[in-house]
């Protein structure tokens, strides 16, 4: 059995509007080996949940297309199955923590029912055993199987998001797509949904694909770092890599943009500009009218993939030059 659990080569996915075409995402090439976490970094519209909802092919379509590459999933290509086959993988081979718990759970429905209805949609088992798995599952995120009967309305953020891990969960799933699953909460919670997001993940031994736009949330959680801009990788490698030795300019202004607690500057450093209209991407390299090192030769044609280091990506002209 191959190490690798997901493969995306070359993934291609545009959305067509009435006014223009949105290139959302533009060959991405990405592999999440077994048991590892990975996170996908970036600035909102950088492509990140359009990488993750393609993976579950949940995308609405039209208006999103796929214009190109594959997804393969424990070597099977996940583009090419049909719909019938690809709900008895979402769910349960791969699974979702979406961004909003409040719009990812039904406001209608009893909270124990939905994480039941999962596991019994996957599994060949009664209603009693489907109830009984959910009251464990919400005992494993910490919540008291007494509050089965309730709805979401009666949780809190941080609550209804442990029922969105549960439902996540609830079938051991080998993937798991984590979007921003902390943006909406509070700082101690956020601390207390990630230290169990890290138990399970052991406990489960799944793999994780961590989308965040928090580096603190990627140096504690994640063991290789994707930093995504418009629609593009610019820069992959372990987080020790990504964290000591950053080598796109985008990575280093990312970095910049943090206060640091041992710096006497008083002002951040942040980076000029915004990122390219996804309706009219400039030619060559995408980040070059935000880069202090941008050059003629940014503007010719898109740059290379370097490896700077084993295992560590960088698309950029300068890579491996030490001017980058």
């Amino acid at each position: 059995m191959s190490d690798n659990l997901l493969e995306i080569r070359e993934l291609t996915v545009e959305y067509h509007t009435d006014e223009a075409v949105v290139h959302a995402v533009n060959g991405v090439n990405l592999t999440v080996k077994r048991g590892e976490t990975i996170g996908l970094v970036g600035e909102t519209g950088a492509g990140k949940t359009t990488i993750a909802r393609s993976i579950l092919r949940i995308l609405q379509t039209p208006p999103a297309k796929f214009c190109g590459g594959e997804i393969l999933y424990n070597g099977q290509n996940i583009m090419a199955l049909s719909e019938r086959e690809m709900r008895k993988i979402r769910g349960n081979k791969i699974a979702m923590i979406f961004q909003d718990p409040m719009t990812a759970l039904n406001p209608i429905e009893k909270v124990g029912f939905q994480i039941a209805e999962a596991i019994k949609l996957h599994n060949k088992i009664t209603k009693p055993e489907a109830e009984r798995r959910a009251c464990d599952m919400l005992e494993t995120v910490g919540i008291p199987m007494e509050r089965y009967n309730e709805y979401p309305h009666q949780f809190s953020g941080g609550m209804k998001q442990r029922v969105v891990i549960a439902m996540a969960l609830a079938c051991n799933p080998e993937l798991l797509l984590a979007d921003e699953p902390t943006t909406a909460l509070d700082v101690t919670i956020q601390a207390q949904v990630l230290e169990m997001m890290q138990s399970l993940r052991e406990k489960f031994g799944a793999s994780v694909v961590m989308i965040t736009h928090d580096l603190g949330v990627v140096a504690d959680s994640c063991d290789s770092v994707a930093v995504i801009y418009a629609g593009e990788i610019a820069e992959y490698g372990s987080a020790e890599h990504i964290f000591d030795y950053p080598a796109h300019p985008y990575t280093i202004g990312l970095f910049n943009s943090l206060p640091k607690l041992d710096s006497t500057e008083r002002r951040l450093k942040p980076i000029k500009g915004l990122m390219p209209d996804p309706m009219n991407l400039p030619r060559g390299c995408k980040f070059r009218d935000r880069c202090q090192n941008a050059g003629d030769k940014c503007a010719e044609r898109t740059p290379d993939v370097v490896e700077v280091s084993p295992g560590h990506l960088v698309k950029c002209v300068l890579a491996g030059r030490g001017d980058a």
